[in-house]
């Protein structure tokens, strides 16, 4: 069973009945508000009068709305045997370093080949930990970003470690590529973040609702186009990274297909980082490492994941065709 895709238009008795477009859908379609507003967040509530930008107030009258569900997930998630980059593990918990283009859950789109799906089929009673569509998952890294994730392998773990990620009582630190080499060797990126106004699939920054986000950052190596950056986290939003670096160092993660232009990338760096990144859609980020009090154990842990394969092979050519750039 695929998408379902549903048309709507809009009368002048919804108009003067609905103050809301969220209230006329759920009476009108027979869906909850939480099915509505995921299809909302994901840009397919449509109109072809206007730009759906809230759910607070009903199109104009004659608005022809598509509306498009996802397939409904499956109840439970299955299980699958994929392999899993195990760094640490004991009888509570586990680290993973997660590949490039994995999922951390089924999604609408994603319902098979996640690490959900590994974990069930290695750790069967990880099923009955936290949300049964995300078992033992308390944080999570996007498909294109490689690295660190812990993961809950008991009830009790799992509570612990949701307090910590809450309280950002956790030690997080990233590497990536950025394009440009007109930065500070140090600072910190303050903003809100939020649903970007006019693209339902982005995050801005200094958005009015949105939510406090705080980066550092070092420069590890400066070259003339390109610089290698370590951030650290002090909150968890989401993509808060790629939004920083983007808006507010105006330096987007190199091959960023969101917050930047891949295209326009590999023509400033060159043909030969074209040719190792031929074909690559993920931004170049990197969770290196993840540290945190142990929930149970109360020991101080940290563990670290080695740069992809691909990363390293575009710092190698840059150290070549750059190499005469100072480092700050």
């Amino acid at each position: 069973m695929g998408p379902t895709l549903l048309e709507l238009e809009i009368t002048e008795d919804d108009y003067t009945s609905y103050k809301r477009l969220d209230l006329f859908l759920v009476d009108r379609l027979e869906e909850s508000r939480s099915r509505i507003k995921n299809a909302f967040d994901k840009g397919k509530i449509l109109s072809d009068k206007e730009t759906i930008l809230t759910l607070k107030r009903m199109p104009i009258v004659g608005s022809n709305l598509s509306i498009e569900f996802p397939e409904p997930l499956p109840e439970f998630p299955s299980a699958e045997d994929i392999p899993l980059n195990i760094l640490f593990e004991d009888e509570h918990l586990l680290f993973i370093n997660k590949e490039v283009g994995v999922v951390v859950h089924p999604a609408p789109g994603n319902y098979t080949g996640t690490l959900v799906n590994a974990l069930l089929h290695r750790y069967p009673s990880i099923a009955e930990v936290g949300d049964p569509q995300r078992p033992g998952i308390v944080h999570r890294l996007d498909k294109g970003t490689s690295g660190v994730i812990v993961v809950a392998k008991t009830q009790e773990c799992y509570d612990g470690l949701v307090e910590l990620f809450s309280t950002h009582n956790i030690d997080r630190k990233y590497e990536c590529l950025i394009i440009g080499s007109k930065v500070s060797h140090t600072g910190v990126m303050r903003s809100t973040i939020g649903r970007h106004p006019r693209n339902r699939l982005k995050r801005a920054a200094n958005i009015k609702d949105g939510k406090d986000a705080v980066t550092f950052f070092r420069v590890i190596k400066m070259y003339e186009k390109l610089t290698h950056l370590e951030v650290t986290l002090e909150t968890g939003r989401t993509h808060q990274i790629r939004v920083h670096v983007s808006q507010l160092l105006k330096m987007p993660v190199l091959m960023d297909p969101v917050y930047g232009n891949a295209n326009q990338h590999l023509q400033i760096l060159g043909p030969k980082i074209a040719k190792v990144l031929e074909g690559y859609d993920a931004p170049l980020l990197h969770a290196k490492s993840l540290g945190l009090m142990h929930p149970i154990t109360n020991e101080s842990i940290c563990y670290t994941a080695p740069l992809p394969t691909i990363f390293k092979d575009v710092l190698e050519i840059a150290q070549e065709d750059f190499k005469g750039r100072k480092t700050p």
